[in-house]
């Protein structure tokens, strides 16, 4: 599985606007959903700071999301810059692939 970490410093006049967009329900899940590499999204309200919001993407793999980008680079753009007035600060903190456990070869 492949991860796509983000970290936001919303505006509190705009707390309203973006957690409905960001949302499991809102307009960036929605077109994320068009690939069917997408697995989902979570968000994360940070409880100490709380101008601070985290998503975690979820896709099946690196391939499927750069299929996605490419296939949805223009509405991908617009929604980004329709967002891009709520917040203080927006930092991808990276992507990551999911970590198999290793299984022994003493278990066989």
């Amino acid at each position: 599985m492949y991860f796509i970490i983000w970290e936001y410093r919303v505006k509190a006049e705009h707390e309203s606007d973006f957690t409905s967009v960001y949302s499991e329900h809102g307009d960036w899940v929605q077109l994320f959903r068009k690939s069917p590499g997408y697995i989902g999204t979570e968000l994360l309200h940070d409880q100490t700071k709380k101008d601070r919001y985290l998503t975690i993407d979820r896709w099946e793999s690196t391939e499927a999301y750069d299929a996605f980008r490419l296939s949805s680079d223009r509405e991908y753009r617009t929604l980004d810059r329709k967002c891009s007035n709520w917040t203080e600060e927006e930092s991808a903190l990276g992507c990551f692939l999911g970590v198999l456990p290793r299984i022994s070869d003493k278990a066989f």
